[in-house]
């Protein structure tokens, strides 16, 4: 006896598909998260040396390179970006008539 198991296309945000609430919030810190893991690798930064730059311990290091997105709020992201030398733009518009919901967005520069 074999087993059908069914497969479901994904909405593009993982965090939608699997339910977390305000799932375009999860999604933004971390896709910052992740730019900012490889901009620290980009300047061949080890983990104590991106601590010293980043005014944080080693330990949170690690955790931002490992995703644990609950470590990490919008806020403090913007400012570890800050301190790796990246300015950081929020652009706020009204949604468009044709959107149901009003929607976060988060371009990555050199990821346009």
């Amino acid at each position: 006896m074999s087993t059908k198991e069914k497969i479901h296309r994904g909405s593009g945000n993982v965090f939608a598909d699997i339910g977390l609430p305000h799932p375009e919030r999860v999604l933004a810190r971390a896709q910052i998260m992740s730019r900012i893991t490889e901009i620290i690798k980009e300047q061949g930064l080890n983990q104590k040396q991106a601590a010293e730059v980043l005014d944080i311990p080693q330990s949170k290091v690690s955790c931002l390179m490992n995703g644990k997105l609950s470590m990490f709020s919008l806020d403090h992201l913007f400012e570890l970006l800050n301190a790796l030398d990246r300015n950081v733009e929020i652009i706020i518009k009204p949604k468009a008539k044709e959107e149901k919901f009003a929607t976060t967005h988060v371009l990555l520069a050199g990821y346009i």
